[in-house]
């Protein structure tokens, strides 16, 4: 196993899935509950979210995990492995590693749609969710769309320069962590509504874990996770999901406001915050705005 870096206060270990996975996690914070938090990707890691969500750690014990296939969790030699199937099933190994009867999820990006899926296979396992800027619960045009407006809020210079990059993230011999910075130096600006008033902002490090979980993050686990939801549309399956539900999603981002509503009109509690001048990182950019109301949402009764 990689060595881990010292996070005060944390808790660190390592979880054994069903089919003997080893799944990195930590835990930060205090309080009278606690939260698991799901990274985004496929393929990156929970240091993509952890600095981050320090203001959940304020008042409540939060779990973060590295999925399978990610940062310092076991990358399978067998690749049919990477499914949604087994993200399922490792999250429930999460939940029942630490006992926990309900659990809130707070999910990010990608996330959402496994913390969704999750709920739905183990209902009764899950107390509220927060997504936070949430790929659509159907498949639809979105990655159509999503890529339109990634390539528009690019220059024909840095999509040049992100394709060069993105190949040598295949090739072993290169600097997986320089290439990293490099990669999302500039994958990060379509991302942010403000980029260069508010790139700093972001305190979390997407190249901060191990250097090989890293290559391997982003070069197969995200390919393949993402392909084995197929054509997914969980909205009839939404209707009969009673858990309350609270999606953030900033006004700017790549991912089109119009599909992310699916959510809220597909589950019986669901609700939807609109946060203006913010896009896909939304409790980085307006965290004013956001965190006190996810606070409300998570204490209310």
């Amino acid at each position: 196993m990689a060595l881990v870096p010292a996070v005060a206060g944390a808790q660190v270990g390592w979880i054994s899935t069903p089919d003997s996975m080893a799944l990195f996690y930590r835990v930060q914070g205090q309080g009278p509950d606690t939260i698991i938090a799901i990274h985004g990707g496929p393929g990156v890691d929970l240091e993509s979210i952890a600095n981050d969500f320090a203001p959940l750690t304020e008042h409540h014990v939060v779990i973060f995990y590295d999925q399978r296939g990610a940062g310092r969790s076991t990358l399978p030699q067998d690749t049919t492995t990477l499914t949604a199937e087994h993200q399922i099933s490792d999250l429930d190994a999460v939940r029942r590693h630490f006992h926990l009867t309900r659990v809130t999820l707070v999910a990010h990006s990608y996330g959402p749609l496994l913390a969704a899926t999750y709920a739905l296979a183990h209902p009764d396992a899950v107390k509220r969710m927060v997504f936070f800027n949430p790929v659509p619960p159907r498949r639809g045009d979105f990655w159509q769309r999503f890529g339109k407006t990634m390539n528009a809020r690019l220059d024909s210079a840095q999509r040049t320069e992100l394709a060069r990059i993105q190949k040598k993230l295949d090739d072993p011999a290169s600097g997986i962590q320089e290439d990293c910075r490099a990669f999302w130096n500039i994958a990060l600006r379509p991302r942010l509504a403000n980029p260069d008033s508010s790139m700093h902002l972001i305190k979390s490090d997407l190249c901060a874990s191990d250097p090989v979980g890293i290559r391997y993050g982003l070069t197969v686990t995200n390919r393949l996770v993402m392909a084995s939801y197929g054509d997914w549309d969980l909205r009839a399956k939404l209707h009969g999901l009673n858990v309350p539900l609270l999606v953030v999603h900033g006004e700017e981002d790549v991912i089109p406001m119009d599909l992310v509503q699916e959510w809220v009109t597909s589950m019986p509690h669901a609700q939807l915050l609109r946060v203006p001048n913010a896009a896909h990182f939304s409790y980085v950019e307006q965290p004013q705005i956001v965190w006190p109301a996810v606070e409300k949402f998570l204490t209310a009764r």
